[in-house]
C-alpha cells in the first residue's frame, strides 16, 4: 500500500486535472479520497494513501513527476501462447516514479511485450513525465518501434500504432533495445506477476 509524503491540496489538483473525480472522505480525518483504475487514494495531513488492484497509476498521478524519465518494459508468456504478465518501471532522477505489473491472460510472447509497453507508457504520461528514454530487452518489439522491422502479424501492428500514439503525446522519446540485466527489474516484475497467479 503506497503512502506518498505530499501536500494533498496539491495532490487534489494533479487528479482533477488528470480527470480523475476526487470525492469528500468518509471520515473527520480523510480530506478526500478518489478511485482510478481499480485504486482508491485517501488523503490525510501531509500524506496521500494509495491501494487497490492497481494503484500505480494512480501513484504516478499523484507524484511529481521528472522531466525526463527512462521507461523500462517486459512481457512474460509461458508458452507461446500461454499464460502471459507484463511488468514496467518508470525512473526519474530521483528514484522509481512508478512501476507495475499484472497477468494479461493468454497471448504470445510478443503480444506480452507490446502490453507492457503500452501500460508503461501509459504510466509515464499519467505521471507527468514529458520525455522518455524507453528500454527493453525485445529487440524484435524496439526494432519494430523505430520501424527498421516490419509487422507482418495484424495483432502486432494494432499494438505498434498505440504505442507510437503514446510516443507521440511526449515532447521527446527514444527507444532502444537493452540486454535483460539491464531489465531486470521489469523482468521481474513480469515474472511474479506470472507465478502470483
Amino acid at each position: 500500500m503506497p503512502t506518498i509524503q505530499c501536500d494533498p491540496a496539491a495532490a487534489r489538483e494533479r487528479l482533477t486535472a488528470a480527470g480523475v473525480t476526487v470525492g469528500e472522505g468518509n471520515t473527520d480525518h480523510e480530506r478526500w479520497r478518489a478511485e482510478h483504475d481499480g485504486a482508491v487514494a485517501v488523503a490525510y495531513d501531509g500524506k496521500v494513501v494509495v491501494q487497490g488492484r492497481r494503484p500505480e497509476r494512480l501513484t504516478g498521478l499523484l507524484r511529481e513527476a521528472p522531466a525526463r524519465a527512462h521507461v523500462y518494459f517486459d512481457g512474460a508468456a509461458r508458452g507461446n501462447p500461454g499464460p502471459a504478465a507484463v511488468g514496467w518501471v518508470v525512473v526519474g532522477g530521483d528514484g522509481i516514479v512508478t512501476e507495475g505489473s499484472e497477468r494479461i491472460g493468454e497471448t504470445t510472447n510478443n503480444r506480452a511485450e507490446y502490453e507492457a509497453l503500452i501500460r508503461a507508457l501509459e504510466a509515464a504520461a499519467d505521471a507527468g513525465v514529458e520525455q522518455v528514454d524507453v528500454r527493453g530487452d525485445s529487440e524484435l518489439i524496439v526494432r519494430q518501434v523505430r520501424g527498421e522491422y516490419d509487422t507482418n502479424d495484424p495483432g502486432l501492428r494494432e499494438r505498434r500504432v498505440r504505442v507510437r500514439e503514446l510516443l507521440e503525446g511526449f515532447e521527446e522519446w527514444s527507444i532502444e533495445h537493452v540486454p535483460r540485466e539491464i531489465n531486470e527489474r521489469a523482468d521481474r516484475l513480469a515474472t511474479e506477476a506470472l507465478d502470483d497467479a
